[in-house]
Order: structure tokens, then sequence, then C-alpha cells
């Protein structure tokens, strides 16, 4: 008996330390006319269970440093084992010496068909292609990681990119969209390659900047962190000198547009009119947002 409850403790201990995210999956199949059927559940609680209990990494992270993620999937069509669907992706993180978390991350992939049949098991192997289901939330998974390690050190989450890669680089040999460069310009292989690549250096100066220098600041001077938001968007207008437009702007600014307008808003009064006139150079996008900004 005691044998047994040994195994059973260390089984928990094991899995409370194979848990890097707290994740929330919602699958909405609206659209199919057929929400109420059980498939949709089991989908959503067997991603849930996939997402949080399996181990993603070597890091023993603990309970309060576990990554909040959603993953909102929207279901178009369903047959079968096939389903044609779109999933939103978001991450967010604590803020030092606050109880306030800031978003990350927000990306809408619309490139989302797979087939799943129901109670099917869900395992990642980093060396094979799984399935596409699998292969887009590990990517997405990976990417998050990847994100959040940026944004408390400079260039921190190399490692998880260079996984997320080796994600795209596997399923490029399956049929499915959203992994090859001919696939698009706002794709998980145009994420994983640009974020990777020097050129876009800026984005992940921005993202170290934007939180451990200023947001995580605040709570010693808010004047202070609130100077560090503007140097750090001006990292952003460098990166949109060499690439206008880019893919990693709408997805830096996917997450934080609203964020930014609340704290230039906000707080000790600054000079923010370049800066102003700066994010509507570099996201004209979210130009409502900078027009409500008051100063």
């Amino acid at each position: 008996m005691r044998k047994i409850v040994f195994i059973y403790v260390l089984f928990v201990t094991m899995l409370a330390h194979a848990q890097e995210f707290n994740a929330r999956v919602v699958v909405n199949a609206e659209q199919t006319g057929q929400p109420n059927l059980q498939v949709f559940k089991t989908l959503e609680r067997s991603l849930t269970e996939f997402i949080n209990n399996t181990q993603w990494t070597t890091i023993d992270y603990r309970t309060e440093e576990r990554i909040d993620c959603s993953f909102f999937i929207t279901v178009n069509n369903y047959s079968n084992d096939a389903f044609s669907a779109s999933i939103q992706v978001q991450a967010s993180r604590p803020v030092y010496g606050s109880s306030y978390t800031t978003p990350i991350f927000n990306v809408n992939d619309k490139q989302f068909s797979f087939n799943y049949l129901e109670f099917q098991p869900l395992n990642y192997d980093p060396n094979t292609f799984e399935s596409n289901l699998i292969s887009v939330i590990s990517f997405y998974l990976y990417t998050i990681l990847g994100v959040d390690a940026d944004t408390f050190e400079l260039n921190g989450g190399t490692a998880f990119f260079q996984q997320a890669k080796s994600i795209v680089n596997a399923a490029q040999t399956s049929n499915n969209i959203g992994w090859n460069l001919k696939d698009g310009n706002q794709t998980r292989f145009k994420l994983n390659d640009d974020v990777l690549s020097g050129t876009y250096d800026g984005y992940r100066k921005a993202l170290y900047e934007y939180h451990r220098e200023a947001l995580d600041t605040m709570n010693e001077d808010v004047k202070k962190g609130k100077e560090a938001i503007i140097t750090a968007l001006a990292s952003l207008e460098d990166l949109h000198r060499v690439r206008p437009n880019s893919y990693m702007m709408r997805i830096f600014f996917d997450a934080k547009a609203d964020e930014v307008q609340q704290i230039l808003s906000d707080g000790p009064s600054v000079n923010i009119a370049e800066t102003i006139t700066r994010l509507n150079k570099i996201a004209p996008t979210y130009s409502k947002n900078w027009r409500e900004i008051k100063f």
C-alpha cells in the first residue's frame, strides 16, 4: 500500500513540474450547425489536458510562473473526422511588483484544418509530424514560451523559437497550409522565419525593453517606466524603417495597442507628441487608439 501511495505522489509531483502553462481551450462550433455534438467538448477537454499536462521544457516552473494562455478554436465546417477552423492564440505574463497581467501575444490563425477522432490520444513527439492539430498547438506553445522569455531577457527566447522551427520543418512534409513560404505573408512559417531573422531584432528588443525595463519598473517609478515604454516604441520605428508594414509589427500591436493607449493616457505627464506621430506611422491600423490617447 505504501508503495502505491509513493508512486502516486511521485506521479503527481512529476506532473506538477511538467506544467509550463495555465491554458484555457474553447471550441466554438456554432457555425457547423451541430454545436452540441459531444466530439467538440471532448476535443476541448483533450486539448486542455494535452497542453497543461505535457512537459514542454526541462525548466521547473513554479505554480506562479506558469504562463496564462488561451486557445479559441472556431470550427467552420465539420464532417466525419475533418475539421476546418480558425484559432486565436493569446498569452499574458504578470508584471513585477503588481497584480497586473500584461498581454504578450495575440494571433488569429485562419489556416487551421485538421483531422481528429473523438478520444484519440494526443501526444507530442519533437522528432515526428503526428498531426496538424498537434503541430499547430505545439508550434504556438513554443512560440509563446519564446515570446515570454524575450520579455525577461534580451533574445532569451531563441531556443524556444528554434524548437518551433523544428515543428515547422517537420510539418512542411504534410499537405497542410500555413507551414510553407508560398502560403502567404501572415502564416506560422512567416512568424517563425521572421522572429529568428536578425532583420526583425527590433521586435524582440522592443519586447524586452517594454516589459522588463518599463512595465516591471513602474512599481518603483511610474514616470520612468512610462518613459521606458516610449523608448521601446522607438525600437519598433527602427524596424519599420527596414521592413515597413511587417507581420511582426502587427503581432506586437495586436497584443499591445489597447495597453499602449491606456499607459500613455494615464499617470505622470511626459512628452508623447513625437511618440503619437511615431505610432501613427508604424501602426496606422490602430489609428483610432492613438487618436484616443489623452495627454
